[in-house]
């Protein structure tokens, strides 16, 4: 797990979805990468997002419910856990708690 992120770029332009329940700011690190560092509030039904770029989405805090691309199952991830969501594809999130994430890009 990602503890920290040294000698980065951050936008000061949050990333605001689903009326305010998922919000992230975009992270450039020094060797190129990019990265969200971000926070999912509690929602009442699965939010959908689409990726354009393959993502790793690692779990700081909270729990939540994540469904990838047309996969019928549901899978429980919690802080330590991580997921990997395809390019051009989507995954949805669920949860009654407060989620912070670390989103790795390409």
């Amino acid at each position: 797990m990602t503890s920290q992120l040294d000698f980065v770029t951050i936008h000061k332009k949050p990333n605001v979805y689903f009326q305010g329940r998922s919000i992230s700011y975009l992270i450039e690190c020094k060797d190129g990468s990019k990265k969200t560092l971000g926070v999912l509030l509690p929602t009442e039904k699965p939010l959908t997002f689409e990726t354009h770029v393959n993502e790793l989405i690692e779990i700081i805090s909270g729990s939540c419910e994540v469904r990838i691309g047309d996969d019928e199952e549901t899978y429980v991830y919690s802080v330590g856990d991580s997921f990997s969501v395809p390019e051009n594809s989507r995954f949805s999130m669920y949860s009654t708690d407060v989620v912070d994430y670390i989103c790795h890009l390409g």
